[in-house]
């Protein structure tokens, strides 16, 4: 995109199902990203990622870390998308030599869009994408400017001329290890869903080039991923400031892949979580920072971290990480207490249909979520004397399903 052209960015677009910023985001003022730079917040991020502190309690052990640190291996050793664009598992041009000449050889295939949407989500399945869907990429959705952590580098970032097609998929989170949360058996939990991105995203892209066309796979880099997963279909915006998909709740992370090969657009489904957030307010309850807001839905965030302009819930992204850095582990107790945080089955399926088509009980289903008991931690020594079925048997059917 032609810089100079970016004031006059527009929030409604007939290609995208619902309004976001005038403005797009630079990537240096995501909270993350501040701890290498802000002043007031680096002394907070040394402290959360330049120092460890083994405990001698279940869940914050050395046996614990060395999970938590196992399961984010593939992406802070190859995948690299909380670090920077275009790099690593995440590289925007690289192709193994050996398999080159394929890719390089021959015309691009040519089929209708339709039928490369098909063809794409069912390579996304097979590759281990638990949800996917395809938008058009709201050029307001991708940051202003990158900001590099490896090298320190604050630059302008586009993509490449043609890719406006986001293909974006979900990896699940497994449901039982989220329930230890805060301790570091949920936080390997997060880091598996950030491995698993990355090798996906990486295939997908891999995948596409194989076809003859550009494409750009992302983690968290270079684009937001939340509003255009709700553009293709995955699910809504939750209080907590997450996506909320149908199947698995926030309980996934997400991944996209740009290109420019031509693919069939999906439609924004909502499933009555705007209405059911207004009831609930467990996350808000249950955050331990108090990051998450009480009240109704506003059009600015209380912090330049938030990407303000439209209506919705923003989160406190100073108070959340301040916690993280009192606990020294990352937290994810507003997805363990989110009742869409749930496995399938026939009573959490039905409860799912009475949320989306009769919102008048959703004040019970909240009653009844705290009166059966979901939401509390499980104790963390448990994590080894049991063995985790959850997260394989959730993801088969689902697959089954969607």
């Amino acid at each position: 995109m032609n810089r100079e052209k970016e004031a006059e960015l527009k929030q409604d677009d007939p290609r995208f199902p619902f309004p976001v910023p005038t403005y797009r985001f630079d990537q240096k003022n995501e909270m993350f990203k501040r701890r290498t730079w802000d002043e007031e917040i680096r002394p907070h991020g040394d402290r959360l990622y330049k120092t460890i502190k083994y405990q001698d309690r279940y869940g914050y052990r050395k046996l614990d870390y060395a999970l938590r640190n196992a399961a984010w291996n593939i992406e802070y050793g190859f995948g690299f998308g909380n670090m920077r664009s275009n790099f690593g598992l995440f590289s925007w041009t690289e192709v193994a030599d050996k398999v080159k000449r394929f890719v390089e050889t021959g015309g691009p295939v040519t089929n209708t869009p339709e039928a490369n949407a098909r063809i794409i989500k069912k390579a996304a399945r097979f590759f281990g994408a638990d949800l996917v869907g395809i938008c058009w990429a709201h050029p307001n959705l991708v940051y202003s400017y990158e900001y590099d952590l490896i090298n320190v580098e604050h630059r302008p970032l586009e993509l490449p001329d043609g890719c406006q097609n986001a293909i974006v998929m979900a990896v699940a989170m497994d449901y039982d290890s989220v329930r230890y949360s805060p301790d570091a058996i949920s936080g390997a939990s997060t880091g598996l869903g950030y491995s698993m991105q990355a090798v996906l995203a990486n295939m997908v892209a891999a995948f596409i080039r194989g076809l003859g066309y550009t494409a750009i796979p992302c983690g968290n880099d270079t684009a937001l991923s939340i509003p255009l997963a709700m553009a293709a279909g995955l699910g809504e915006l939750g209080r907590m400031g997450l996506l909320v998909t149908e199947p698995f709740g926030p309980r996934v992370r997400i991944c996209k892949v740009f290109t420019d090969l031509p693919l069939q657009y999906e439609t924004y489904r909502p499933f009555g979580v705007t209405e059911f957030c207004k009831t609930c307010k467990k996350c808000a309850i249950n955050c331990p920072s108090q990051a998450i807001s009480h009240e109704d839905p506003t059009m600015e965030g209380p912090s330049f971290s938030n990407h303000s302009g439209v209506l919705k819930w923003y989160i406190h992204p100073e108070k959340c990480f301040l916690f993280w850095v009192k606990n020294w582990m990352d937290c994810n107790n507003c997805v363990r207490v989110c009742p869409f945080n749930k496995p399938p089955g026939i009573f959490h399926d039905a409860v799912r249909t009475v949320i989306r088509k009769m919102p008048q009980f959703n004040r019970f289903v909240v009653w009844m979520d705290n009166l059966v008991g979901y939401g509390k931690p499980i104790r963390s020594k448990d994590f080894w004397e049991t063995r985790l079925t959850a997260f394989f048997l959730t993801c088969s059917a689902y697959r089954k399903k969607f």
